[in-house]
């Protein structure tokens, strides 16, 4: 059913959101992303202590491409 909007003001959209006005059979928003993170890295609290002597992040990929969002419904 068909419906009227008024004036609409958008200030932010994050790059992955989605904004409709109207009718609309489906939204499917898909995002991808890769990350590479080093030892201590994801860590969360209070008072934490991470002692690492030596860290290496292997970021060596050795395939060109990785698997990605096809098809999706």
């Amino acid at each position: 059913m068909p419906g009227f909007v008024g004036a609409v003001q958008i200030i932010t959209l994050s790059s992955s959101g989605t904004f409709n006005v109207g009718d609309v059979f489906q939204l499917h928003p898909v995002s991808s992303s890769k990350v590479f993170a080093g030892a201590g890295s994801f860590n969360t609290g209070d008072q934490i202590a991470v002692t690492n002597h030596y860290s290496a992040t292997n970021t060596y990929d050795s395939d060109t491409l990785d698997q990605g969002i096809m098809f999706t419904l």
